[in-house]
């Protein structure tokens, strides 16, 4: 296949601020012009083809532009992507705030004939967002919502500017660090003045800290400039929630919460107060447990009069235990780890597995192939005739300004096109493994290896998906199943013959012994009370924040909440860790319990379909057909009955949490 012609040319990376710039004008300009069309047709010739076709063009031409903050070193091309981020949006909710526009569709929908399943979707979900922005409010009140969503947009992506291009640093003398192995210290950049060791909060350089470093004195001092780092956020994300009731209450719900989850599988924020309190209920007694036995071991390292479970105690105690009652140790598992085979052979698990193959393409900076040239670049093919599938780029390494943490960004979308032909999706894999040292190559951690193979779920998501309309493409899917088929495919990290496939030492070239991998599995379970109710903690700040009627000091909650929840201790002094939840910026508000949700579905999939031969391509046909293939062009539900022939349920979940080996 590596000779085949892909049908569609891959984007360019050739953007300067200026040429950015310049092509975001033409876009916004042709959008509008067609805008101005569809609203001019006759009642007769009116039809949600255009809008359709709209759309598409929007997400091709613009995402592109707006994915440079994340990945560019050039920091004003940066903020050129940060204001084509802030004008595309603008755009966005210019047109659904027409109402013109709106009634067009509406006499379009009147005139519609026998309507495929997604041409149905497609009309019903436009009118449905023409009401829920407001469409049907007096003309003052829709002006006044207008504005309101323009600030919110403008206050959004600032705050996620804050946070991705966030450049802190700490700074410790060699003996502060003691604990922490000597080549990731190796790795880390010395002071000139004092010869301390400079550390930036990427997790490549502050994770080793919080969970090797003995002195607990240098792991506090650390978290809390840890979860003081986007400190600047602490004003933005109060103004975002005071804007957000306003908009909730314009639009006549009763939180802003209650506007996002009804378009979603929970339907309700009391839906999502159910479900975290009766998760919660169910692990509370299980993360007690948990706590006391890491207290226990704290008592034996520090003292028989610690009485209290820091933050900064968790990452550390975490590992020790896991050491010592299974004699694991994470930096020899790393060892089997290198980057350079297990992502390669990572890839050639979901080959296997989806019926796929990867063709590794030029990435030649100077001619536009990439952004960067630590980024990979891929072609997608079909293995069994279905031809070409789409592009995607993986940059895996960190640098100065680029995200902070491991996400897949949508470029181009799939649709069809209106002469029948196909677009193809393009995405991308951001991530930051820890790079090279002087003494071995690169190397991830088993949890790396989990983020890793979590994140290659959405790439697929969105390669494999196939939908007439790009707002259905990939995973444009409701937002509390959207992680559902990744969490799913982190099984394969806990399945012995996989963890054998993509395992090799960096030195012997040996893959993982029979023994350390009965170890690893023994561990996925280790402190999954206290490791989950930090997930719970999370979702009900969210949720409580955006169901409260008034403001209050949302450091403070964000402090007492993961007290009474996540059952650690803070500092003293209240960090704004609230400052740095990037999540209730980017489209995840009052959605974060899906990750809890999602994985509901995700163990009850692996059990059902995958369990008894997890590399099967019959099971990986089925999970392509039914989960991926459709998007978001059918209803989630409708698309897990049809993969698992049946209604879902919650059995797997929680015998996997609570009839797990203790």
């Amino acid at each position: 296949m590596s000779a085949l012609q892909p049908p569609q040319a891959a984007p360019l990376w050739n953007h300067t601020p200026e040429t950015l710039k310049a092509e975001l004008d033409v876009v916004l300009a042709s959008a509008r012009s067609k805008l101005d069309a569809i609203v001019s047709l006759p009642p007769s010739e009116r039809t949600f083809a255009a809008l359709a076709e709209l759309e598409a063009t929007l997400s091709s031409r613009g995402e592109p532009l707006t994915f440079y903050q994340n990945v560019s070193t050039d920091a004003e091309l940066r903020d050129a992507s940060e204001a084509a981020e802030n004008a595309l949006k603008e755009f966005g909710i210019e047109r659904e705030m027409r109402v013109d526009l709106f009634e067009v569709l509406k006499d379009a929908s009147r005139a519609t004939g026998p309507l495929s399943a997604e041409d149905a979707r497609f009309v019903e979900k436009v009118l449905l967002e023409g009401k829920r922005a407001g469409l049907e409010l007096p003309e003052e009140q829709r002006k006044e919502l207008e504005s309101l969503k323009k600030e919110l947009s403008r206050l959004c992506v600032t705050f996620q500017k804050n946070y991705g291009q966030e450049k802190g640093k700490i700074a410790f003398s060699v003996e502060e660090l003691e604990g922490i192995p000597p080549p990731v210290v190796s790795g880390y950049a010395k002071r000139a003045d004092d010869g301390k060791c400079e550390l930036t909060f990427r997790p490549p350089d502050i994770m080793p800290l919080f969970k090797y470093a003995k002195n607990p004195e240098t792991r506090r001092k650390a978290w809390e400039a840890y979860e003081s780092r986007v400190a600047v956020n602490e004003e933005i994300f109060d103004s975002v929630l005071a804007i957000r009731r306003k908009i909730a209450d314009l639009l006549g719900y009763d939180s802003w919460a209650d506007y996002v989850t009804e378009v979603k599988m929970v339907k309700s924020a009391q839906g999502v107060h159910d479900f975290i309190s009766d998760v919660e209920s169910k692990l509370l007694p299980v993360g007690k447990r948990d706590r006391e036995q890491l207290l226990a071991l704290k008592k034996e390292e520090e003292g028989a009069d610690s009485t209290e479970f820091y933050m900064w105690d968790w990452f550390y105690y975490d590992r020790l235990y896991v050491e010592r009652t299974l004699d694991l140790d994470d930096a020899l598992v790393k060892e089997y780890f290198p980057v350079e085979e297990v992502v390669p052979t990572i890839m050639k698990v979901y080959e296997t597995l989806l019926g796929v193959e990867f063709v590794p393409l030029s990435n030649e900076v100077e001619k536009g192939d990439v952004w960067h040239p630590d980024v990979q670049r891929f072609a997608l093919w079909d293995s069994h005739g279905d031809g070409f599938l789409g592009y995607t780029y993986l940059d895996l390494y960190p640098r100065e300004a680029k995200f902070p943490h491991a996400a897949v960004w949508s470029l181009v979308p799939g649709f069809t096109r209106p002469d029948g032909s196909r677009s193809y999706p393009v995405c991308a894999m951001v991530a930051n493994l820890a790079k090279s040292t002087p003494e071995r190559p690169a190397l991830m951690t088993h949890a790396s290896v989990v983020t890793f193979f979590h994140e290659m779920g959405h790439v697929f998501h969105n390669l494999l998906s196939k939908t007439k309309y790009s707002r259905f493409d990939g995973t444009s899917v409701a937002n509390d199943f959207v992680e559902a088929p990744s969490k799913m495919l982190e099984n394969w990290c806990w399945v012995p013959s996989v963890l054998e496939k993509m395992s090799s030492h960096y030195k012997t070239k040996e893959p993982l012994p029979s023994e350390l991998i009965e170890k690893i599995i023994k561990s996925r379970y280790v402190n999954v009370g206290m490791s989950m109710l930090r997930q719970l903690f999370l979702a009900k700040y969210d949720i409580t924040v955006h169901t409260a009627k008034e403001p209050e000091n949302y450091t403070k909650l964000w402090n007492r909440i993961r007290e009474d929840t996540s059952l650690v201790k803070g500092p003293e002094i209240d960090a704004p860790g609230q400052a740095a939840f990037a999540h209730l910026m980017g489209g995840y508000e009052a959605g974060y319990y899906g990750y809890t949700y999602s994985s509901v579905f995700a163990a009850d999939m692996f059990r059902t379909v995958f369990a008894k031969d997890p590399l099967s391509p019959e099971a990986g046909r089925l999970y392509r057909k039914e989960i991926l293939r459709p998007g978001g062009s059918r209803d989630e539900m409708d698309s897990l009955k049809a993969f698992l022939g049946r209604p879902p349920n919650a059995e797997a979940f929680l015998e996997q949490l609570l009839g797990a080996p203790q």
